[in-house]
Protein backbone atom coordinates (compact mmCIF):
# COMPACT_ATOMS: atom_id res chain seq x y z
CA UNK A 1 0.00 0.00 0.00
CA UNK A 2 2.76 2.76 0.65
CA UNK A 3 3.74 2.86 -3.18
CA UNK A 4 0.22 3.71 -4.05
CA UNK A 5 0.38 6.53 -1.01
CA UNK A 6 3.51 7.85 -2.13
CA UNK A 7 2.85 8.35 -5.66
CA UNK A 8 -0.82 9.89 -4.94
CA UNK A 9 1.21 12.22 -2.50
CA UNK A 10 3.78 12.81 -4.73
CA UNK A 11 0.77 13.43 -7.47
CA UNK A 12 -1.20 15.96 -5.06
CA UNK A 13 1.98 17.54 -4.13
CA UNK A 14 2.89 18.08 -7.85
CA UNK A 15 -0.69 19.46 -8.91
CA UNK A 16 -0.50 21.87 -5.47
CA UNK A 17 2.22 23.44 -6.71
CA UNK A 18 0.50 23.92 -10.09
CA UNK A 19 -2.59 25.23 -8.66
CA UNK A 20 -0.96 27.73 -6.77
CA UNK A 21 1.80 29.00 -9.55
CA UNK A 22 -1.46 28.99 -11.74
CA UNK A 23 -3.34 31.30 -8.63
CA UNK A 24 -0.51 33.68 -8.09
CA UNK A 25 -0.35 34.44 -11.98
CA UNK A 26 -3.87 35.30 -12.60
CA UNK A 27 -4.06 37.66 -8.98
CA UNK A 28 -1.31 39.15 -10.92
CA UNK A 29 -2.24 39.64 -14.58
CA UNK A 30 -5.82 40.24 -13.98
CA UNK A 31 -7.08 43.50 -12.94
CA UNK A 32 -10.28 41.64 -10.67
CA UNK A 33 -10.24 38.90 -8.93
CA UNK A 34 -12.79 36.64 -10.06
CA UNK A 35 -10.38 34.54 -12.75
CA UNK A 36 -8.00 33.57 -8.96
CA UNK A 37 -10.81 32.83 -7.73
CA UNK A 38 -12.99 30.63 -9.89
CA UNK A 39 -9.03 28.98 -10.11
CA UNK A 40 -9.20 28.28 -6.40
CA UNK A 41 -12.47 26.83 -6.41
CA UNK A 42 -12.07 24.68 -9.19
CA UNK A 43 -8.56 23.18 -7.75
CA UNK A 44 -10.69 22.64 -4.55
CA UNK A 45 -13.09 20.51 -6.43
CA UNK A 46 -10.49 18.68 -8.52
CA UNK A 47 -9.09 17.81 -4.74
CA UNK A 48 -12.26 16.23 -3.71
CA UNK A 49 -12.58 14.19 -7.19
CA UNK A 50 -9.18 13.04 -6.79
CA UNK A 51 -10.13 11.95 -3.55
CA UNK A 52 -13.35 9.90 -4.62
CA UNK A 53 -11.33 8.13 -7.59
CA UNK A 54 -8.84 6.90 -4.04
CA UNK A 55 -11.60 5.95 -2.28
CA UNK A 56 -13.55 3.76 -4.89
CA UNK A 57 -12.58 0.45 -5.37
CA UNK A 58 -11.52 -1.12 -8.32
CA UNK A 59 -10.45 -4.93 -8.43
CA UNK A 60 -13.59 -5.53 -6.49
CA UNK A 61 -16.14 -3.13 -7.42
CA UNK A 62 -18.82 -3.44 -10.09
CA UNK A 63 -18.16 -3.01 -13.76
CA UNK A 64 -20.11 0.61 -13.40
CA UNK A 65 -17.79 1.51 -10.42
CA UNK A 66 -14.93 0.50 -12.64
CA UNK A 67 -15.96 2.67 -15.18
CA UNK A 68 -16.70 5.46 -13.18
CA UNK A 69 -13.31 5.55 -11.99
CA UNK A 70 -11.98 5.60 -15.66
CA UNK A 71 -14.16 8.51 -16.53
CA UNK A 72 -13.25 10.36 -13.59
CA UNK A 73 -9.40 9.82 -13.42
CA UNK A 74 -9.74 11.04 -17.29
CA UNK A 75 -11.38 13.97 -16.74
CA UNK A 76 -9.03 14.49 -13.97
CA UNK A 77 -5.95 13.87 -16.02
CA UNK A 78 -7.47 15.92 -19.20
CA UNK A 79 -7.73 19.22 -16.51
CA UNK A 80 -4.43 18.49 -15.30
CA UNK A 81 -2.32 17.87 -18.51
CA UNK A 82 -3.96 21.12 -19.78
CA UNK A 83 -2.49 23.55 -17.02
CA UNK A 84 0.91 21.45 -16.74
CA UNK A 85 1.57 22.79 -20.54
CA UNK A 86 0.37 26.28 -19.72
CA UNK A 87 2.94 26.67 -16.69
CA UNK A 88 5.65 25.27 -19.03
CA UNK A 89 5.20 28.01 -21.80
CA UNK A 90 4.99 30.63 -19.31
CA UNK A 91 8.37 29.63 -17.76
CA UNK A 92 9.49 30.00 -20.72
CA UNK A 93 7.83 33.17 -21.32
CA UNK A 94 9.96 34.45 -17.98
CA UNK A 95 13.31 33.85 -18.68
CA UNK A 96 14.36 36.81 -20.41
CA UNK A 97 13.30 37.82 -16.72
CA UNK A 98 16.59 36.30 -15.46
CA UNK A 99 17.94 38.94 -17.63
CA UNK A 100 16.28 42.24 -16.70
CA UNK A 101 13.65 41.90 -19.35
CA UNK A 102 9.96 41.90 -19.85
CA UNK A 103 8.21 38.87 -20.56
CA UNK A 104 7.25 37.38 -23.55
CA UNK A 105 3.79 37.60 -23.78
CA UNK A 106 2.94 35.75 -26.72
CA UNK A 107 4.46 32.51 -25.54
CA UNK A 108 2.19 33.19 -22.60
CA UNK A 109 -0.57 33.15 -24.37
CA UNK A 110 0.70 29.94 -26.50
CA UNK A 111 0.90 28.44 -23.58
CA UNK A 112 -3.22 29.13 -23.18
CA UNK A 113 -3.62 28.18 -26.51
CA UNK A 114 -1.77 24.64 -26.49
CA UNK A 115 -2.83 23.55 -22.96
CA UNK A 116 -6.47 24.04 -24.52
CA UNK A 117 -5.95 22.59 -27.58
CA UNK A 118 -4.55 19.21 -26.16
CA UNK A 119 -7.83 19.47 -23.42
CA UNK A 120 -10.09 19.92 -26.66
CA UNK A 121 -8.32 16.88 -28.03
CA UNK A 122 -8.37 14.23 -25.22
CA UNK A 123 -12.09 14.74 -24.89
CA UNK A 124 -12.49 14.49 -28.51
CA UNK A 125 -10.08 11.10 -28.56
CA UNK A 126 -12.51 10.15 -25.99
CA UNK A 127 -16.19 11.15 -27.46
CA UNK A 128 -15.48 10.79 -31.45
CA UNK A 129 -12.16 9.06 -32.12
CA UNK A 130 -12.13 5.86 -30.45
CA UNK A 131 -15.53 5.03 -32.29
CA UNK A 132 -14.16 5.92 -35.61
CA UNK A 133 -13.01 2.33 -36.99
CA UNK A 134 -10.39 1.97 -39.26
CA UNK A 135 -9.49 -0.55 -41.86
CA UNK A 136 -5.84 -1.34 -42.60
CA UNK A 137 -5.11 -3.50 -45.78
CA UNK A 138 -1.43 -5.76 -45.68
CA UNK A 139 0.05 -8.28 -47.72
CA UNK A 140 2.38 -10.57 -46.20
CA UNK A 141 4.70 -13.01 -48.50
CA UNK A 142 5.35 -16.27 -47.39
CA UNK A 143 7.43 -19.08 -48.73
CA UNK A 144 6.35 -22.46 -49.59
CA UNK A 145 2.81 -20.86 -49.12
CA UNK A 146 0.38 -23.42 -51.11
CA UNK A 147 -1.44 -21.74 -54.55
CA UNK A 148 -4.57 -22.63 -52.91
CA UNK A 149 -3.57 -19.54 -50.31
CA UNK A 150 -2.43 -17.65 -52.42
CA UNK A 151 -5.41 -14.14 -51.81
CA UNK A 152 -5.91 -16.18 -48.60
CA UNK A 153 -7.70 -13.15 -46.52
CA UNK A 154 -7.38 -13.02 -42.39
CA UNK A 155 -9.30 -10.41 -41.45
CA UNK A 156 -7.95 -10.00 -37.62
CA UNK A 157 -9.48 -7.47 -34.73
CA UNK A 158 -8.32 -7.27 -30.93
CA UNK A 159 -8.34 -6.13 -27.67
CA UNK A 160 -12.36 -5.52 -27.57
CA UNK A 161 -12.34 -4.84 -24.08
CA UNK A 162 -16.48 -5.38 -23.91
CA UNK A 163 -16.82 -3.80 -20.14
CA UNK A 164 -15.58 -0.14 -21.30
CA UNK A 165 -18.85 -0.19 -23.46
CA UNK A 166 -20.93 -1.64 -20.62
CA UNK A 167 -24.55 -2.48 -22.03
CA UNK A 168 -23.99 0.00 -25.38
CA UNK A 169 -23.76 -2.25 -28.17
CA UNK A 170 -23.68 0.02 -31.45
CA UNK A 171 -19.95 -0.07 -31.88
CA UNK A 172 -19.88 -3.48 -31.40
CA UNK A 173 -22.39 -3.77 -34.12
CA UNK A 174 -20.79 -1.26 -36.28
CA UNK A 175 -17.67 -3.46 -35.66
CA UNK A 176 -19.17 -6.84 -37.22
CA UNK A 177 -20.14 -4.87 -39.62
CA UNK A 178 -17.50 -3.17 -41.02
CA UNK A 179 -15.41 -6.87 -40.29
CA UNK A 180 -18.32 -8.79 -42.43
CA UNK A 181 -18.05 -6.17 -45.03
CA UNK A 182 -13.99 -6.88 -45.63
CA UNK A 183 -14.91 -10.54 -47.07
CA UNK A 184 -12.02 -12.27 -45.02
CA UNK A 185 -11.47 -15.87 -45.53
CA UNK A 186 -11.16 -16.27 -41.81
CA UNK A 187 -11.82 -13.85 -39.13
CA UNK A 188 -9.21 -14.35 -35.90
CA UNK A 189 -9.57 -12.42 -32.61
CA UNK A 190 -6.19 -11.97 -30.74
CA UNK A 191 -7.51 -11.56 -26.96
CA UNK A 192 -8.86 -9.65 -24.30
CA UNK A 193 -12.42 -9.42 -24.91
CA UNK A 194 -13.55 -8.20 -21.58
CA UNK A 195 -11.66 -6.22 -18.64
CA UNK A 196 -12.07 -8.15 -15.77
CA UNK A 197 -15.06 -10.67 -15.85
CA UNK A 198 -16.77 -13.15 -17.97
CA UNK A 199 -19.71 -11.35 -17.52
CA UNK A 200 -19.00 -8.27 -19.28
CA UNK A 201 -19.65 -10.15 -22.69
CA UNK A 202 -23.16 -11.19 -22.06
CA UNK A 203 -24.45 -7.77 -23.86
CA UNK A 204 -21.91 -8.59 -26.43
CA UNK A 205 -22.62 -12.60 -27.89
CA UNK A 206 -25.86 -12.30 -29.89
CA UNK A 207 -24.02 -9.58 -32.10
CA UNK A 208 -20.55 -11.40 -32.02
CA UNK A 209 -22.11 -14.35 -33.19
CA UNK A 210 -23.22 -12.49 -36.62
CA UNK A 211 -19.44 -12.64 -37.73
CA UNK A 212 -19.46 -14.83 -40.80
CA UNK A 213 -16.15 -16.06 -42.32
CA UNK A 214 -16.28 -19.44 -44.38
CA UNK A 215 -13.24 -20.95 -42.68
CA UNK A 216 -15.58 -19.53 -39.01
CA UNK A 217 -13.41 -17.29 -36.52
CA UNK A 218 -10.92 -17.98 -34.09
CA UNK A 219 -9.94 -16.63 -31.03
CA UNK A 220 -7.46 -16.73 -28.33
CA UNK A 221 -7.38 -15.25 -24.94
CA UNK A 222 -5.54 -12.15 -23.77
CA UNK A 223 -3.94 -10.85 -19.83
CA UNK A 224 -6.94 -9.13 -19.26
CA UNK A 225 -9.37 -12.29 -20.06
CA UNK A 226 -8.54 -14.62 -16.97
CA UNK A 227 -9.58 -12.88 -13.86
CA UNK A 228 -6.73 -11.73 -12.77
CA UNK A 229 -7.48 -7.60 -12.29
CA UNK A 230 -10.33 -8.68 -10.05
CA UNK A 231 -11.50 -9.91 -6.34
CA UNK A 232 -12.66 -13.17 -6.04
CA UNK A 233 -14.33 -14.84 -3.21
CA UNK A 234 -12.31 -18.20 -3.64
CA UNK A 235 -10.49 -20.24 -6.36
CA UNK A 236 -13.44 -22.16 -7.66
CA UNK A 237 -15.06 -18.79 -8.29
CA UNK A 238 -12.31 -17.57 -10.76
CA UNK A 239 -12.46 -21.26 -12.15
CA UNK A 240 -16.42 -20.68 -12.99
CA UNK A 241 -15.62 -17.71 -14.37
CA UNK A 242 -13.20 -18.82 -17.16
CA UNK A 243 -15.83 -21.50 -18.11
CA UNK A 244 -18.38 -18.99 -18.59
CA UNK A 245 -15.90 -17.09 -21.33
CA UNK A 246 -15.37 -20.27 -22.72
CA UNK A 247 -18.85 -21.02 -23.16
CA UNK A 248 -19.65 -17.77 -24.38
CA UNK A 249 -17.05 -18.13 -26.87
CA UNK A 250 -18.21 -21.31 -27.71
CA UNK A 251 -22.07 -20.28 -27.96
CA UNK A 252 -21.32 -17.53 -30.51
CA UNK A 253 -19.45 -19.76 -32.87
CA UNK A 254 -15.90 -18.77 -31.90
CA UNK A 255 -13.65 -21.34 -31.59
CA UNK A 256 -11.06 -20.74 -28.79
CA UNK A 257 -7.70 -22.18 -29.12
CA UNK A 258 -5.99 -22.63 -25.88
CA UNK A 259 -2.45 -24.03 -26.19
CA UNK A 260 -4.20 -25.87 -29.71
CA UNK A 261 -3.81 -25.58 -33.00
CA UNK A 262 -6.24 -26.11 -36.30
CA UNK A 263 -5.81 -26.81 -39.72
CA UNK A 264 -7.70 -24.88 -42.45
CA UNK A 265 -8.12 -27.29 -45.89
CA UNK A 266 -8.40 -25.76 -49.51
CA UNK A 267 -8.72 -29.17 -51.32
CA UNK A 268 -5.33 -31.24 -50.73
CA UNK A 269 -3.68 -28.07 -49.11
CA UNK A 270 -3.46 -27.00 -45.40
CA UNK A 271 -1.95 -24.34 -42.89
CA UNK A 272 -1.90 -24.47 -39.51
CA UNK A 273 -3.36 -21.89 -37.09
CA UNK A 274 -2.13 -21.98 -33.51
CA UNK A 275 -3.67 -20.76 -30.63
CA UNK A 276 -1.43 -19.92 -27.23
CA UNK A 277 -2.46 -18.79 -24.69
CA UNK A 278 -1.40 -15.39 -23.13
CA UNK A 279 2.46 -15.43 -22.94
CA UNK A 280 3.65 -12.27 -21.32
CA UNK A 281 6.44 -10.07 -20.04
CA UNK A 282 6.13 -8.85 -16.27
CA UNK A 283 4.14 -7.86 -14.92
CA UNK A 284 1.77 -9.69 -17.16
CA UNK A 285 1.26 -13.72 -16.17
CA UNK A 286 2.07 -16.56 -18.85
CA UNK A 287 -0.26 -19.58 -19.35
CA UNK A 288 0.80 -20.13 -22.54
CA UNK A 289 3.09 -22.71 -24.33
CA UNK A 290 4.18 -23.05 -27.62
CA UNK A 291 5.27 -26.19 -27.45
CA UNK A 292 2.11 -28.09 -26.14
CA UNK A 293 0.46 -25.96 -28.70
CA UNK A 294 1.72 -27.81 -31.86
CA UNK A 295 3.50 -31.10 -32.69
CA UNK A 296 6.44 -29.75 -34.03
CA UNK A 297 7.24 -26.16 -34.25
CA UNK A 298 10.35 -26.94 -36.80
CA UNK A 299 7.80 -28.90 -39.73
CA UNK A 300 7.45 -27.41 -43.22
CA UNK A 301 3.64 -26.77 -42.69
CA UNK A 302 2.62 -22.90 -42.88
CA UNK A 303 1.99 -22.02 -39.46
CA UNK A 304 0.23 -18.82 -38.70
CA UNK A 305 0.30 -18.19 -34.71
CA UNK A 306 -2.05 -16.22 -32.50
CA UNK A 307 -0.33 -14.75 -29.91
CA UNK A 308 -1.82 -11.94 -27.60
CA UNK A 309 1.40 -10.48 -26.26
CA UNK A 310 4.05 -9.53 -29.34
CA UNK A 311 6.59 -9.61 -26.37
CA UNK A 312 6.30 -12.94 -26.69
CA UNK A 313 7.41 -13.16 -30.91
CA UNK A 314 10.20 -10.79 -30.06
CA UNK A 315 11.89 -13.08 -27.09
CA UNK A 316 11.15 -16.71 -28.29
CA UNK A 317 10.32 -16.64 -32.14
CA UNK A 318 11.72 -13.88 -34.66
CA UNK A 319 15.35 -15.15 -33.23
CA UNK A 320 14.44 -18.39 -32.65
CA UNK A 321 15.88 -20.41 -35.85
CA UNK A 322 14.10 -23.80 -34.37
CA UNK A 323 10.05 -22.00 -34.74
CA UNK A 324 9.13 -22.21 -38.24
CA UNK A 325 6.31 -19.70 -37.58
CA UNK A 326 5.70 -18.09 -40.89
CA UNK A 327 3.66 -15.27 -39.50
CA UNK A 328 2.36 -14.40 -35.82
CA UNK A 329 -0.73 -12.17 -35.29
CA UNK A 330 -0.77 -10.05 -31.79
CA UNK A 331 -2.42 -7.38 -30.14
CA UNK A 332 -2.21 -6.40 -26.11
CA UNK A 333 -0.44 -2.65 -26.73
CA UNK A 334 -3.21 -0.73 -27.76
CA UNK A 335 -0.59 1.73 -29.40
CA UNK A 336 -1.11 2.80 -25.52
CA UNK A 337 -4.22 4.62 -27.16
CA UNK A 338 -2.42 7.82 -28.71
CA UNK A 339 -0.49 7.62 -31.86
CA UNK A 340 0.04 10.87 -33.39
CA UNK A 341 2.02 11.01 -37.02
CA UNK A 342 3.18 7.12 -36.43
CA UNK A 343 4.86 7.78 -33.29
CA UNK A 344 3.31 6.81 -30.02
CA UNK A 345 4.05 6.30 -26.49
CA UNK A 346 3.96 2.67 -26.62
CA UNK A 347 7.34 2.42 -28.46
CA UNK A 348 9.11 3.09 -25.08
CA UNK A 349 8.22 0.21 -24.05
CA UNK A 350 7.02 -2.46 -26.63
CA UNK A 351 9.78 -3.00 -29.80
CA UNK A 352 7.01 -3.68 -31.62
CA UNK A 353 3.86 -1.92 -30.67
CA UNK A 354 1.85 -1.30 -33.80
CA UNK A 355 2.01 -2.91 -38.04
CA UNK A 356 4.29 -4.86 -39.34
CA UNK A 357 7.45 -6.36 -38.56
CA UNK A 358 9.92 -8.85 -39.87
CA UNK A 359 12.46 -10.97 -37.97
CA UNK A 360 16.39 -10.49 -38.68
CA UNK A 361 16.41 -12.97 -41.44
CA UNK A 362 13.40 -11.85 -42.93
CA UNK A 363 11.39 -15.01 -42.97
CA UNK A 364 8.83 -14.72 -40.23
CA UNK A 365 6.48 -11.96 -39.99
CA UNK A 366 4.62 -10.38 -36.71
CA UNK A 367 1.45 -7.92 -37.29
CA UNK A 368 0.67 -5.90 -34.12
CA UNK A 369 -3.35 -5.08 -34.02
CA UNK A 370 -3.44 -1.95 -31.53
CA UNK A 371 -6.92 -3.14 -30.83
CA UNK A 372 -11.03 -1.80 -30.71
CA UNK A 373 -11.48 -1.10 -27.04
CA UNK A 374 -10.12 1.02 -24.02
CA UNK A 375 -9.29 0.07 -21.39
CA UNK A 376 -7.43 2.52 -18.01
CA UNK A 377 -9.07 5.82 -19.58
CA UNK A 378 -11.56 5.85 -21.85
CA UNK A 379 -9.29 7.58 -24.94
CA UNK A 380 -8.22 7.27 -28.42
CA UNK A 381 -5.80 10.11 -28.97
CA UNK A 382 -5.29 8.96 -32.85
CA UNK A 383 -4.82 5.38 -32.36
CA UNK A 384 -8.35 4.75 -34.06
CA UNK A 385 -9.75 0.96 -33.22
CA UNK A 386 -8.58 -0.85 -35.76
CA UNK A 387 -9.82 -3.97 -38.08
CA UNK A 388 -6.47 -5.17 -39.78
CA UNK A 389 -7.37 -7.28 -43.39
CA UNK A 390 -4.71 -9.41 -43.58
CA UNK A 391 -4.00 -10.94 -47.29
CA UNK A 392 -1.48 -14.05 -47.69
CA UNK A 393 0.51 -14.06 -50.76
CA UNK A 394 3.01 -16.79 -51.99
CA UNK A 395 6.62 -15.63 -52.22
CA UNK A 396 8.56 -16.36 -55.22
CA UNK A 397 11.89 -15.67 -55.06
Amino acid sequence: MRLPFLGILFLVLINLGADIYIYKVLRKRFPTKQPARIQLVSAVVLYVLLAVIVCLPRRGGSEDTLLCVMWLLFSYMSIYIGKYLFIIFDLLALVPCLFKRGRIRWLSVSGIFVGTSVFIAMWWGALINRYRIQVNEVTVEIAGLPDSFDGYRISQFSDLHTGSFRNNTAFVAKLVDRINSTAPDLIVFTGDIVNRRSDELLPFTGILSNLEAPDGIISILGNHDYGDYSTWVDDNAKDENMRLLHNLQKNMGWQLLLNDYRYIKNGNDSIAIIGVENIGDPPFKSYGSLASSYPDITDSNVKILLTHNPAHWVDSIAGNSDAKIDLSLSGHTHAMQIEILGLSPAAFRYKTWGGLYFSPDNKKALYVNIGSGTVGIPMRLGATPEITVITLKKKTT
